[in-house]
């Protein structure tokens, strides 16, 4: 940063800059989380069942894993701000539409489709403009931590203001509080964020591929979501999903070898550093939805409490979350950003130790809390450095790739929380649904020890990968 601005705008500007972007990275976020505490009121008054309400959350995060990447690779034709505003207007479409739906399908378009396709189209701007804007170490950590921390602080207090909201009004009334938050992001953006690099319509977009990276996610997480149902099933598509994304690394390869433009680089995934870092994020949000829909499900299906009760349980989460998130900025200049991943694991497999913890005997739903709290905190003191390390680790020309990439994966982290820890829930039982939560945890915190000692804290000015 030199003196007061950075890319010739002032801090006071960034800050104004950011206040859109975090709100927005925030709303997303509790869309994905909020309905878990709805279960009930949702089910009953859609004619629906417990499965029907996961397969329209399952679906809102995996249209938004599927078309991250495609998105991320438009901001480039479209503008990062055009995107971003038109991806504003969808989402608030689809927020108003799931307010007034008659039964499940209307729901699944409004919430699960529009805003889907909204968030997928709103978020890599995001991330892309707090790259370019911020362009030195400490102050991009900065601006990580805070849009970050609003995406982690989104998804957990998602019950706790869903629940109140529910109990209060009506669980449609969570969607129009979703839409007037829209508006006010939408107001806020029109002088606030500008884009520093104008769109370059002549760019090719690479259809082909957009389709076959879609198709795929899509393909692989429904197979999941079929466990219960088929096992045959569930192995075709989760097979044919596999099959999709090789042909789709295929084409990118052809297309490279070409010399023509794909939708996705190989070179993004040839440097380990971005790779592991990757691999945590995915891992990080997997646990944190994960969670969020099966103790939710839990509290409410099992033991019979209402949204609001389910909400206030939620609250260690979002104060562990709000409390580590506020700390990221000092923390990423004193410790090294590998440091900060491997304890943000630990201590979140902590917390979910104790939540398995719970499932013998009949204890009172607030001993769900310190669990609750340490997966909270363990999540937020990690969330920043792993988006850092993973954007950082690429030039400005690349950051419409990383973002998509990077967003999608952690997207699919979301999708594939609910989706696994959903089904198992629902099939087997809570006790196995938060053990293979862990497991999947301890896979990130390998990925955590392997990453490059060298990563350095933000104040030595050094890049972090």
């Amino acid at each position: 940063m030199a003196g007061n601005v950075v890319t010739g705008r002032t801090k006071q500007e960034l800050r104004r800059v950011l206040v859109p972007l975090a709100l927005a990275q925030f709303i997303c976020s509790f869309a994905g989380s909020n309905m878990n505490v709805m279960i009930n009121d949702m089910s009953e008054d859609l004619n629906t069942t417990v499965r029907g309400i996961q397969t329209a959350i399952t679906i809102f995060l995996l249209v938004m894993a599927a078309l991250m990447i495609p998105c991320g690779k438009l901001t480039d034709l479209w503008g990062r701000k055009r995107l971003f505003i038109i991806g504003l207007s969808l989402y608030g479409v689809g927020a108003v539409m799931s307010a007034v739906a008659p039964n499940l399908f209307v729901l699944i378009l409004g919430n699960s489709i529009l805003e889907g396709v909204g968030t997928a189209l709103l978020i890599p701007p995001v991330y892309i403009l707090t790259t370019m804007l911020f362009t030195d170490v400490t102050s991009r950590a900065w601006a990580f931590g805070v849009i970050s921390g609003m995406g982690g602080i989104g998804a957990a207090a998602g019950p706790l203001i869903g629940g109140l909201i529910t109990t209060a009004i009506s669980w449609r009334a969570a969607f129009i509080f979703q839409a007037l938050i829209i508006v006010i992001i939408i107001l806020l953006s029109r002088r606030a964020v500008q884009d520093p690099v104008p769109a370059d319509p002549s760019k090719p977009f690479d259809s082909m591929g957009a389709v076959l990276s879609a198709a795929g996610l899509v393909v692989l997480v429904t197979g999941i979501m079929l466990a219960d149902n088929d096992l045959l099933l569930m192995a075709v598509f989760m097979a044919a999903g596999t099959l999709l994304l090789l042909w789709f690394f295929t084409h990118v390869r052809t297309m490279e070898r070409k010399g023509e433009e794909p939708l996705l680089s190989t070179g993004l995934f040839r440097n380990r550093t971005s790779n592991l870092g990757l691999i945590t994020q995915n891992v990080q949000w997997l646990i944190l939805l994960g969670t969020s829909f099966v103790v939710s499900a839990y509290l409410q299906v099992v033991r019979g409490y209402n949204a609001i009760e389910t909400g206030v349980i939620f609250t260690a989460a979002t104060a562990g979350i709000l409390v580590s998130s506020m700390a990221a900025g000092r923390l990423a200049k004193v410790y090294r950003q590998r440091t900060l991943v491997i304890v943000g694991f630990i201590v979140t497999l902590c917390g979910i130790a104790l939540l398995v913890a719970m499932v013998n005997g009949n204890p009172s739903a607030w001993a769900f809390a310190p669990g609750l709290l340490l997966i909270g905190l363990g999540v937020g003191a990690m969330l920043t450095p792993s988006v850092n390390l993973v954007q950082s680790s690429f030039p400005a020309e690349l950051q419409g790739e990383i973002s998509g990439l990077s967003r999608s994966v952690s997207n699919l982290g979301s999708s594939l929380g609910v989706a696994v820890a959903g089904t198992i829930l629902v099939t087997w039982s809570y006790g196995l649904a938060m053990i293979t939560l862990a497991v999947l945890g301890l896979v990130g915190l390998v990925a955590a020890f392997m990453l490059p000692i060298s990563l350095v804290p933000a104040k030595s000015g050094a890049p972090p990968g």
